[in-house]
């Protein structure tokens, strides 16, 4: 089973995905062949089926020419204003408070940079 917040994110990924395709007018037909994947997996990636691959979920962003915002996803510049427009904590912070043993950097010495 997976945790509620990861099976939230996929849905509205997979709801954002369609509602990229419909607003560029693409059938499922369509932008499953372009995408190399049955219609079937289409459905499912918008529908945000977890049992779907990531490489599959980047083919279809590929597809639709959304591909760049992928690759920012765990960049730590990226996330870092995505935090402060959210008024969530810093990745390091969030990090200390774990016990994951993980290399983190000092929330005091980054807050000096």
């Amino acid at each position: 089973m997976r945790p509620v917040p990861v099976t939230r994110v996929l849905r509205k990924l997979g709801h954002d995905l369609r509602d990229a395709r419909r607003r560029r007018r693409i059938p499922v037909a369509i932008l499953a062949e372009r995408a190399s994947i049955s219609r079937i997996t289409l459905i499912k990636v918008e529908r945000g089926d977890s049992g779907v691959s990531l490489g599959i979920y980047a083919t279809v962003l590929f597809s639709l020419g959304m591909a760049d915002c992928l690759a920012d996803l765990a960049d730590a510049g990226f996330t870092a204003r995505m935090n402060a427009l959210m008024n969530l904590p810093s990745t390091a912070g969030a990090m200390e408070s774990t016990s994951i043993p993980f290399p983190v950097r000092n929330s005091r010495a980054s807050s000096t940079l």
